[in-house]
């Protein structure tokens, strides 16, 4: 059995926390920043969690990650 791939993409995109979460950034905060609030730019900034309904798909992708 040859060994599984890891995604690349997803390699640079995702981390794993210590508790075995995957970290990951928030999306829209690219362009067209002048019409968004600033609040709402300021919450862009943080990391947040995947979701746990995308955990099975993120274990395919990044099979030699350590999630939990």
């Amino acid at each position: 059995m040859p060994k599984m791939k890891t995604n690349r993409a997803a390699a640079k995109r995702f981390k794993v926390t210590g508790s075995g979460k995957v970290k990951r950034s928030k999306a829209y905060a690219r362009h067209i920043l002048t019409s968004k609030k600033t609040k709402v730019k300021r919450g862009l900034r943080t990391a947040t969690t995947v979701d746990s309904a995308n955990i099975g798909s993120m274990k395919k992708l990044l099979p030699y990650l350590g999630i939990k």
